[in-house]
C-alpha cells in the first residue's frame, strides 16, 4: 500500500475527535514518522541510491568531514538552513526529496514567494547539484549565497 501524503493525513486528521486517536495511530502507523532521528536514516538513504558517499557529499557541500557526519547523525544541531539545503544540494536530492529533508530536519520548506528560496527551487529542479553553480545563481540575483561553514566549529 502507498504511503499517504502528509496532506491526505491531515484531511484525516481534521475529521477525528480525541476518542478516534488510537485508530489513527493503528490505521496510519506505515505512514507516521518513528524514528529517533528520521532526518538521519532519511540522508543516509538517499545518499545510498545516488551512489555517493557521505564523504563525498560533505566535500562536494564544502563542509568539514567531522562537523558533517555530526550533522547528519543530528549530534549537532543548527539552526543554519543554508547547512541542510548544502547537504541537500550535494547529495542530489530532488526539489520534494530536499523539502522532506528540511522538514525532517525540523527547518522550514523552501517557500515560492520567497525570492531567494524560488532561485533554489529553480535550482534543484534543473539539477544543478554544484554548490559554486548554485551560489553563483544566487549573487547573480543579488541574492546571499549559501552560508559557508565557519572553521570555529
Amino acid at each position: 500500500m502507498a504511503q499517504k501524503s502528509t496532506d491526505a493525513l491531515d484531511q484525516v486528521l481534521k475529521r477525528l475527535d480525541t476518542e478516534d486517536i488510537d485508530d489513527y495511530l493503528d490505521t496510519y502507523a506505515d505512514d507516521l514518522v518513528l524514528e529517533e532521528h528520521p532526518f538521519s536514516s532519511y540522508m543516509r538513504k538517499l545518499i545510498k541510491r545516488n551512489g555517493l558517499t557521505q564523504r563525498t557529499v560533505f566535500e562536494r557541500a564544502e563542509i568539514p568531514d567531522r562537523y558533517g557526519y555530526r550533522l547528519l547523525t543530528q549530534e549537532k544541531n543548527t539552526k543554519q538552513r543554508d547547512y541542510i539545503l548544502r547537504l541537500c544540494i550535494a547529495s542530489q536530492l530532488s526539489l520534494k526529496e530536499t523539502q522532506r529533508a528540511l522538514k525532517l530536519y525540523g527547518m522550514s520548506e523552501l517557500y515560492s514567494k520567497f525570492p531567494r528560496d524560488a532561485v533554489l527551487m529553480i535550482a534543484l529542479n534543473k539539477e544543478i547539484y554544484d554548490i559554486a553553480r548554485v551560489n553563483a545563481l544566487l549573487t547573480e540575483h543579488g541574492m546571499a549565497p549559501l552560508k559557508e561553514i565557519t572553521s570555529s566549529i
